[in-house]
C-alpha cells in the first residue's frame, strides 16, 4: 500500500485523535565534496556512495577545519554521524599515528559506531571498542595500535585517565574527541560528564595534546550552552539541517474516558497495542516507544494477540536485559525489513541505525520534547511517515491533549547542569589529584570552583599540599568512588533474594522513599517487594512480587532558606531564589490498587530523617491573591494543588523529569512568615533545574495555569493536581483555588 498522508487520514478517523497535524516535506541541501579531503577518504567515500554533503555537514567540516570546538544540532538521521566523522577520517588518513576518542552513553551506540566505521572502510583508520567488555588481552593491544577508540564516560572515569601512564601514547597523539549524544549528558549524569573531560583535557595538555572536540546533539534549546558547559571551552553551533525531510503526519491519541468524575481513562498501553496492530496489518514498519521494559512486554503480547500468525511473527520487543547478541539480531531483522513492528524502551531512541520505518508511536510524552522529536523523527524515511503521542493519564500527556499548540509549537527545551556542584565536584577533584598533583594553574581547565574545593579537601585531610600542588592522600583509587549517574557519594545495593544477584543501587538519600521495607520497587519494568532495609549496612533485600497493588510513601518536610540569591518582582510578587537544606522524614507508606487507585492499608514506619542542600525557587503570594481562599482547609489545598501543578509542568521549559523536582507548600513559613510555596531540586547540590524555572517563570505559570483550566474534572485528578510522588499522599489540594491563585498572578503581570 502507498504511503501517503490520505492514507494516514483514514487510519486516524477515530474519536481518539485528539488532534493531528501535517509537517510538509523539505528538499535536501546539499554542496560538493571538499577537492581537499585526503584522497583515501575520498576514495572510501564515493565507493559508498557519497558524493555530496548536506550543508550542515560541510558547514561542521568546515569549522572543524579552522581548529573551532564544533556541535552538530540538527534532527535524526540528518547524517551527524558523517559530519564529526570527516574531520577525524580526514586526519587519520594523513596521519594514522594521530588518535581519536569516540564516547558514547551506552555501549549498544559504540558498537554501533564501531560497525559504521568499518562500512565506511577508509585505509589506515584502525577502530576499537574499549569498555567493560573489552577482554583484558586485548586492552593494551587497543592502546597500542588503534586510533580510532570508542569507548564511554565511564570506562574514560575509571578505566582510562587514573592510568594514564599506560595511555601516554594515546594521549600525547590524541587530536579529536567525539562526545556523540550530548543532549544525553543533562543534570547529575551531565554534571558528571563534564568534570570528565575536563579531566581528559588537563591530562592531554599534560601529554603536550589539545584536542579538538566534535559534538553532536539533538535539538535542544541551548546547544552553545550545553556544549561549553560540557567541555569548558566555547563551541561552534552547526544548528541549520540540510537535510531532506518527507512529508510527516502527526497525531495526538487520547485514551477514551471511562470515568469522568475520578479522571480514568482507558490504558495507554491498550490503546498502543491496538494501534500498532492496526499498521502491522497494513504492513507498515513501525516502532513504538516506551518508557519501561514492562510495558514494552506487554503492549508486543497485546499486540501479537490482535494478530494472526504470520504476522505476530513479525513482531518483537527491544529492551534492557536482553543479551548483546540477541539486541544485535533483532536490529538486523529490522534494518533488513523481516520485522514490522517492534516495541522498545528509548534505547533505539538514540542514534543507532535501525534503517527506514514509516511509522513511530510514543506511549506517555518521554519527559521531554527533544526526546520526543527524536523519537518521531524515526518515522518516515522513506515516503510520507506517522508519528503519534499516546497519552497517559499524567498531567503533563493531558496537558498536551487539550493545547497542541503547546507542544507542536514548542522549542526543544534547554539541558541544564553544573559542574561546579560541590557535591559532584569534590569526586572529580579527588580523582584528578590522583592523576597528577592539582595546581592553581589548572583552574583554567578544571575551573576555579575545582582550585577551591581542592583546597577545602586539603584542610579536611583527603589532599596532601606538595610543592607540585595538592596531591592524593588516600591508598585507593578515587574514581572507582564515583558514580557518574548520581549525586550522591553513598548508595544502597538492591539485592534479588532469589537469584543472589544485585539488582541494581539506590542513591543513599532516596533509600527511605524507594526501598523501605514493604516498598513495591521497580527494576528494569519488574516489580519486586522489599524485605529489609538496612542502612548501616547499606543494603536492601528484595524478592520478586506479582501483587496488584504499588506502594507511595507519606512524608514529612521541611524546607529551610540558607542563602537567598537572586529576589525580583515578578508576576505581582517578590520571586526568590536561592540555597535551601530540605529535611524529608518517611513516617509511613500506603498501597494503592493499580486497577482502581484506591488506597487501604497504610503502615507505619520507623526511619531516621534525611537532609540536604540544594537549590529552590519560592515566593509568597501576595494577601490579595489569596483573598477569599484564605481559610483553612481552602488556603493548604490551593498551595499544595498549586506547588504540585508547577512541579508537573516544568519539566516544558527544563530538560528533567518530575521526579527531578520536589515541593513543598505551608499556610505559614518559619522564616517568611507567610504562606510560601516552595520547588526544589531533588538532587543534592542542585543542577540548575529550578533556576531554569525562576529564568521561565512568567511562562512556566501561564502553562501551569492552562493546564489547570483545561483539565475535565471538577476536583482535581492524576491529569492535573494529583501526583505519584506526594509525601501528604494528595491531601489537601484544590484545584479551584490553585487556579485561582495563579490567574491572579498572571493578571498581576498586566
Amino acid at each position: 500500500m502507498a504511503v501517503t498522508a490520505a492514507l494516514w487520514d483514514q487510519l486516524l478517523a477515530g474519536e481518539e485523535v485528539a488532534h493531528a497535524a501535517h509537517e510538509p516535506a523539505a528538499d535536501a541541501r546539499t554542496v560538493s565534496l571538499p577537492d581537499d579531503l585526503h584522497p583515501r577518504l575520498l576514495d572510501a567515500l564515493r565507493a559508498s556512495g557519497i558524493d555530496g554533503l548536506f550543508t550542515h555537514q560541510a558547514e561542521a567540516l568546515a569549522a572543524a577545519s579552522e581548529g573551532q570546538h564544533v556541535l552538530v544540532a540538527t534532527g535524526t538521521a540528518s547524517g551527524k554521524t558523517l559530519a564529526f566523522n570527516l574531520p577525524v577520517l580526514d586526519a587519520l588518513a594523513a596521519d594514522p599515528k594521530l588518535r581519536a576518542l569516540y564516547l558514547y552513553p551506552t555501549k549498544a551506540l559504540a558498537q554501533d559506531q564501531a560497525r559504521s566505521l568499518a562500512a565506511l572502510g577508509v585505509s589506515r583508520v584502525r577502530a576499537a571498542i574499549y569498555d567493560g567488555d573489552t577482554e583484558p588481552e586485548r586492552r593494551w593491544q587497543i592502546r597500542k595500535w588503534a586510533n580510532a577508540i570508542l569507548t564511554n564516560p565511564d570506562m574514560l572515569s575509571v578505566g582510562v585517565l587514573p592510568h594514564h601512564d599506560r595511555w601516554g601514547d594515546v594521549l600525547a597523539s590524541l587530536r579529536y574527541v567525539v562526545v556523540d549524544e550530548a543532549h544525553v549528558y543533562r543534570g547529575v549524569f551531565g554534571s558528571h560528564v563534564a568534570n570528565v573531560l575536563r579531566r581528559l583535557r588537563r591530562l592531554a595538555a599534560a601529554y603536550g595534546a589539545q584536542p579538538q572536540f566534535l559534538l553532536a546533539s539533538a535539538t535542544i534549546g541551548n546547544p552553545a550552552e550545553l556544549g561549553a558547559a560540557l567541555i569548558g571551552a566555547d563551541v561552534h553551533v552547526v544548528d541549520r539541517d540540510g537535510a531532506p525531510r518527507p512529508e510527516r503526519t502527526i497525531a495526538l491519541w487520547n485514551p477514551p474516558l471511562i470515568d469522568p468524575e475520578l479522571g480514568l481513562r482507558g490504558s495507554a498501553l491498550g490503546e498502543a497495542s491496538r494501534l500498532l496492530a492496526g499498521l502491522v496489518e497494513q504492513e507498515l514498519r513501525t516502532i513504538c516507544f516506551t518508557k519501561s521494559r514492562k510495558a514494552a512486554e506487554l503492549i508486543h503480547r497485546f499486540t501479537r494477540e490482535r494478530l494472526d500468525r504470520p504476522l505476530a511473527e513479525r513482531l518483537s520487543p527491544y529492551r534492557a536485559g536482553y543479551t548483546p547478541a540477541q539486541r544485535r539480531e533483532i536490529e538486523r531483522r529490522l534494518v533488513e525489513g523481516e520485522l514490522l513492528g517492534v516495541t522498545a524502551t528509548d534505547a533505539l531512541e538514540l542514534g543507532i541505525d535501525i534503517g527506514l520505518l514509516d511509522c513511530a508511536i510514543s506511549v506517555g510524552f518521554p519527559g521531554t520534547v527533544a526526546s520526543l522529536r527524536q523519537q518521531w523523527g524515526r518515522a518516515g524515511r522513506r515516503e510520507a511517515g506517522l508519528a503519534v503521542l499516546v497519552a497517559s493519564e499524567d498531567a503533563l500527556d493531558q496537558f498536551f491533549m487539550r493545547e497542541p499548540e503547546a507542544l507542536l509549537s514548542r522549542r526543544a527545551e534547554a539541558a541544564i547542569l553544573d559542574h561546579a556542584n560541590p557535591r559532584i565536584l569534590d569526586g572529580h577533584v579527588r580523582a584528578a589529584a590522583f592523576e597528577a598533583p592539582i595546581s592553581a594553574d589548572d583552574g583554567a581547565i578544571l575551573g576555579p570552583a575545582a582550585i577551591e574545593r581542592a583546597e577545602a579537601l586539603a584542610a579536611r585531610g583527603e589532599l596532601a599540599r606538595t610543592p607540585a600542588g595538592y596531591a592524593w592522600a588516600g591508598r585507593d583509587y578515587p574514581a572507582g568512588r564515583l558514580s557518574l549517574r548520581s549525586a550522591s557519594a553513598g548508595s544502597i545495593a538492591v539485592l534479588d533474594t532469589a537469584t543472589g544477584q544485585v539488582l541494581g543501587s539506590v542513591e543513599e538519600e532516596r533509600a527511605p522513599s524507594t526501598v523501605h521495607e514493604g516498598a513495591v520497587y521497580l527494576h528494569l519494568g519488574e516489580s519486586f517487594r522489599v524485605l529489609s532495609l538496612d542502612l548501616a549496612a547499606r543494603g536492601a533485600l528484595v524478592e520478586p512480587f506479582t501483587g496488584d497493588y504499588y506502594t507511595q510513601t507519606k512524608r514529612e518536610t521541611l524546607t529551610a532558606i540558607e542563602e537567598e540569591q537572586r529576589r525580583e518582582r515578578r508576576l505581582g510578587l517578590d520571586l526568590c531564589f536561592g540555597q535551601v537544606s530540605v529535611t524529608e522524614h518517611v513516617i509511613a507508606f500506603q498501597k494503592r490498587s493499580i486497577r482502581t487507585q484506591e488506597a487501604f492499608d497504610l503502615e507505619l514506619l520507623d526511619l531516621p530523617p534525611h537532609t540536604f542542600e540544594t537549590e529552590a525557587v519560592w515566593f509568597c503570594p501576595e494577601e490579595w491573591m489569596l483573598e477569599a481562599l484564605e481559610r483553612m482547609p481552602t488556603l493548604l489545598g490551593t498551595l499544595h494543588a498549586a506547588e504540585h501543578s508547577l512541579i508537573a509542568l516544568l519539566p516544558l521549559w527544563a530538560m528533567c523529569d518530575r521526579w527531578d523536582i520536589g515541593g513543598l507548600s505551608t499556610n505559614i513559613h518559619p522564616q517568611t512568615g507567610l504562606p510560601t510555596i516552595f520547588v526544589y531540586d531533588g538532587h543534592p547540590g542542585g543542577v540548575g533545574i529550578t533556576e531554569r524555572g525562576f529564568d521561565q517563570f512568567e511562562g512556566w505559570a501561564a502553562d501551569t495555569a492552562r493546564m489547570l483550566a483545561g483539565c475535565p474534572c471538577e476536583r482535581g485528578c492524576p491529569s492535573c493536581v494529583q501526583s505519584p510522588k506526594c509525601g501528604n499522599l494528595n491531601e489537601p489540594l484544590d484545584k479551584a483555588g490553585a487556579l485561582t491563585l495563579l490567574r491572579r498572578m498572571l493578571d498581576a503581570a498586566g
